[in-house]
């Protein structure tokens, strides 16, 4: 009979940090300003306060019973105020991921 109930327990979907759309992240380029990053992509959700010329931006998504975890993670790096270098997902990867994300969406989460 506890089989049956676990079986059936619904499970939310977990969704942390910043949904960033890849074209907004296609639009930062070096010596953009913070104050235009930060218009772009949000206030990051790991600013480090002993490193002020890095800003984090992740994202994590587990998608209700699925163990599958749709992760993202974009790094901006800064030379004083402006932009000196970004890494952030291939294209193929962004790709995977936004359509994971519009499964979500449409109500699709297995």
């Amino acid at each position: 009979m506890a089989a049956l109930v676990s079986a059936c327990v619904y499970r939310i979907n977990i969704q942390q940090g910043n949904f960033l759309d890849q074209a907004a992240v296609d639009q930062v380029k070096s010596g953009m300003t913070r104050s235009q990053v930060r218009y772009l992509l949000g206030t990051p959700m790991v600013a480090d306060p002993f490193v002020k010329d890095r800003w984090d931006y992740i994202y994590y998504l587990k998608k209700g019973r699925s163990r599958h975890v749709d992760a993202r993670r974009v790094t901006v790096y800064f030379d004083g105020e402006k932009v000196a270098s970004l890494d952030k997902p291939t294209d193929a990867e962004a790709a995977a991921q936004d359509a994971s994300a519009r499964q979500i969406k449409n109500g699709r989460t297995y």
